[in-house]
């Protein structure tokens, strides 16, 4: 029927329908801007908090700037995709993240002997421990028997040198460094979350003010490079063994953790063999592991995110969504964040302070597991490798080993009396 021929009465009728439909989809569109808001913002947070820290961990296994840059395409953009497919099909919000305290570790590590293919080779290694561990149960629940007083250890002394960062470029270049950290302490004193990402404008500022005519352009913005993972074992064992360990224990316990804190249980073997697929895939580009996310993910499944708890998920869709926009420009990121390494380190640094502080808290927390956890920060921290295998690893060892003696003492003098 021609709309000349419909009958005048059905025209008011019409109307009605779509200013209904029209009001149902802005009250949709209303209802999950929070969750699509808050996605944004972790992922702005998150990048821009600890893509240093990625950078360094990268050359300090051996990268140059372009395979660095490639890295952090690699997992900008992968992250990117896990969260959105995890969140589009469990309708939860699982925000996939890089691991930030594994990246802390690489930029001690050292280079392997074998070189950079070696570490790519330990990155494939780690993503393979993650898979087995999702689909081996008794594997995954094992990860959670390391003392939790060892495993902050481990963590805490491999911060503790990339946080003395700042504290050297206050020596070094006062006041670029009091800038920064006077940003970082006077925003943060406001707003916790905001301080990083204020530093880090400044830092950009700052560079940008002192790199002049040699700001890198368009040309730098290269994509993924592929490197052949090459397997030998001292690497393995000194890199892949404690990032895996690292990964479980500092990022997917603690973020499965805040997802049922917030009323979200997500099976966790599916996520486990996801990520460690993900890892193995991605590790020829650079990429050197993937894990839930364990400090923002409060910002996706909590409250910030919007009352409605069944759109929260739309929260992790977004930040995927940020996160492959950010990697697009990974390589220009790259290449500008070198032209500072310095006040690089420095916004480093301060991003992993909250990290170390929380980490020397948990290792110190049991009495009883003082000692031994002293002697695993010490050793962590000491930075020195033995049999081409990295402190962390010996650090862990010498902890437990410590912590086996007391408890067999213990027991002998238990049944002594």
């Amino acid at each position: 029927m021609a709309c000349g021929a419909c009958p005048t009465w059905s025209m008011p009728v019409v109307a009605t329908f779509l200013r209904r439909v029209d009001a149902v989809q802005h009250q949709r569109f209303t209802a999950a801007l929070p969750a699509l808001a808050a996605g944004l913002l972790t992922a702005a947070i998150a990048f821009t908090s600890s893509f240093s820290v990625i950078v360094q961990g990268l050359h300090g296994v051996g990268a140059t700037v372009d395979q660095a840059a490639s890295g952090l395409f690699a997992l900008s953009v992968t992250m990117g995709l896990c969260s959105i497919l995890y969140s589009w099909a469990s309708r939860m919000p699982i925000s996939i993240a890089w691991s930030t305290p594994g990246a802390a570790f690489l930029a001690i590590a050292g280079t392997p002997s074998a070189g950079y293919p070696a570490a790519i080779g330990a990155f494939v290694a780690t993503g393979l421990l993650i898979l087995v561990a999702g689909l081996i149960k008794p594997f995954g629940r094992l990860i959670t028997k390391v003392p939790r007083s060892l495993a902050n250890a481990m963590l805490a002394g491999i911060l503790f040198d990339l946080c003395m960062a700042p504290v050297r470029a206050a020596a070094a270049v006062p006041l670029d460094a009091g800038l920064i950290i006077a940003t970082f302490l006077l925003v943060g004193a406001v707003k916790r979350l905001a301080a990083v990402p204020a530093a880090a404008l400044v830092t950009m500022a700052l560079i940008l003010f002192r790199a002049g005519d040699t700001v890198p352009g368009l040309a730098s913005l290269t994509g993924p490079i592929a490197v052949m993972p090459q397997f030998d074992l001292s690497a393995i064992i000194g890199i892949a063994l404690p990032l895996f360990v690292i990964t479980m224990a500092s990022q997917n316990v603690p973020g499965l953790a805040i997802l049922k804190l917030n009323g979200y249980e997500p099976a966790p073997g599916p996520i486990f063999v996801g990520t460690g697929l993900a890892t193995a895939l991605a590790a020829p580009f650079g990429a050197l592991a993937f894990n839930l996310a364990a400090i923002t993910a409060a910002l996706c499944a909590g409250p910030e995110a919007g009352p409605d708890k069944r759109l929260r998920y739309l929260a992790g869709i977004s930040s995927g969504a940020a996160y492959i926009l950010f990697g697009l420009a990974a390589g220009w990121i790259v290449t500008f964040a070198a032209q500072a390494p310095l006040l690089i380190g420095t916004i480093a640094g301060l991003a992993l302070l909250g990290a170390l502080a929380s980490s020397l808290h948990g290792a110190m927390e049991v009495v009883k597991e003082r000692e031994a956890a002293a002697v695993c920060f010490l050793v962590s921290a000491s930075g020195l490798a033995f049999l081409g295998v990295s402190a962390a690893f010996w650090g862990l060892v010498s902890g437990a080993g410590v912590l086996g003696l007391r408890r067999l003492a213990g027991s002998d003098q238990r049944r002594a009396a």
